[in-house]
């Protein structure tokens, strides 16, 4: 594992989370969750936060990039899935103290079953192209995948009832992620013609597919942040990107892993705390306070009481008048009291009082 293939990826990983947290803040208040369509992509575009994340993916497809450059993709993605861990400190950042010991063991743990499963696999890069035919396979597969999820996300549930929200965004997530997954592979072909000059890269096929394939994978995503909770979309999006980006690494690249016995039960132990771990740390208070709709809400209907109340006693007051507190919380219908009117109330009733036994 090289230094600067890890430096890398991580730094890709950055960008990557900030992509993510900006897309997520960018489509989760848009209207109209059923269905996939194009009316998400006309919000989107009024939304400056959205541009944010396409400028933070941008710069995280160039690292990426110069990490697949040097790097295979069995190393370069599972290392991008770190992502999660990104965005859990991004939110910690902001809320300190909702993090819970929990919090931090999960994090703990998706680190060192990664360093894990990366050390007993230890991948080792392959050839740095694959037939044209292959290429084809591996693409109507993933995108065929793709789809069924897509339509899974849509298809009602039992007695016809619509798909719960968290169901629709995992099932987008793992839908993106696929097309992520191959957008990697596409990204590690395009890699190998940037030496070669511009006229080599513009070409060759892959700059097309990739922003084909990149759309799409977006629009998928955008559509997971928008229909359910950042609990519910993250780790399909986490874990299932880099599971087939290394399959077709060995599938089109001839990339491999260390498949001995021993070497492959620990593997399986560490990818099985890794899914555990990106599991419970996605389903944090913290991730899940996030996504609640009082973080993307108007002021709340108390605070929207409160000035209407004071809003009533300086019209009141202008007017030569006192607004009874009755008056401004409703129980009178919303009058106002002149000032002697309200001495002689405040007077009978402390009369009546002064006579209870």
């Amino acid at each position: 594992m090289r230094p600067e293939v890890v430096l890398l990826a991580l730094t890709a990983s950055v960008f990557t989370a900030l992509a993510s947290v900006a897309q997520r803040r960018a489509a989760a208040p848009a209207p109209g969750k059923d269905g996939l369509g194009l009316h998400l992509v006309h919000y989107l575009l009024h939304r400056p936060v959205w541009f944010l994340g396409i400028a933070s993916m941008i710069l995280g497809f160039a690292f990426q990039v110069a990490a697949l450059r040097v790097g295979s993709l069995s190393l370069v993605q599972p290392i991008i899935a770190t992502e999660l861990l990104i965005v859990f400190a991004l939110i910690a950042l902001r809320h300190r103290h909702r993090v819970h010991a929990r919090d931090w063991l999960a994090a703990l743990g998706m680190a060192i079953s990664l360093g894990a499963f990366l050390a007993l696999a230890r991948p080792i890069a392959g050839h740095e192209h694959a037939s044209g035919s292959m290429w084809a396979l591996a693409g109507i597969s993933t995108f065929a995948l793709a789809a069924v999820l897509a339509l899974m996300a849509s298809a009602p549930g039992a007695q016809n009832a619509h798909p719960s929200a968290n169901r629709k965004a995992a099932l987008l997530g793992i839908a993106a992620a696929t097309g992520f997954g191959f957008v990697a592979a596409v990204i590690k072909e395009l890699s190998t013609h940037f030496a070669q000059g511009p006229a080599a890269v513009f070409s060759n096929w892959s700059p097309y597919v990739l922003l084909l394939a990149g759309a799409a994978s977006m629009f998928l995503a955008s559509h997971a942040f928008q229909a359910g909770s950042l609990a519910a979309s993250q780790p399909g999006l986490t874990i299932v990107d880099p599971l087939v980006a290394s399959v077709l690494g060995i599938v089109l690249f001839g990339e491999r892993l260390v498949l001995e016995p021993i070497a492959l039960a620990g593997e399986l132990v560490a990818l099985a705390l890794l899914v555990g771990s990106v599991v419970l740390l996605s389903r944090s208070p913290l991730i899940r306070g996030e996504d609640s709709p009082q973080a993307h809400a108007q002021p709340s209907d108390d605070c929207s009481e409160t000035v209407a109340r004071r809003r009533l006693r300086i019209g009141a007051t202008a007017r030569g008048e006192y607004a009874a507190p009755s008056a401004v919380s409703g129980f009178s219908g919303g009058r106002s009291l002149s000032r002697p009117a309200l001495e002689a109330a405040n007077h009978r009733r402390r009369s009546g009082l002064s006579r209870t036994p």
